[in-house]
């Protein structure tokens, strides 16, 4: 890992589905910093939680997580390991 480059968790919850598509493009802009993705469905309350693991630079992380939390129907929420 290069000193300036950080490991976060992304987690995102989709309550709107016809964001989908937009948040699927975003994560494959970002695509080369993500280590793995998990997508659970929820379709008792008609949502998804995904879960992004990711390492590069913290801008790189904020810039991705404040695209997605500004989706409609969308939140995203960052967990930064120590």
């Amino acid at each position: 890992m290069k000193t300036n480059e950080r490991i976060a968790l992304i987690g995102i919850v989709v309550k709107d589905s016809e964001q989908v598509k937009h948040v699927n493009d975003l994560l494959h802009e970002y695509r080369q910093f993500i280590i793995g993705r998990m997508g659970i469905p929820h379709r008792k309350h008609d949502l998804c939680i995904i879960s992004v693991a990711i390492e590069t630079k913290q801008d790189d992380i904020a810039t991705l997580s404040g695209k997605l939390g500004a989706l409609k129907g969308i939140s995203a929420k960052v967990l930064y390991a120590s």
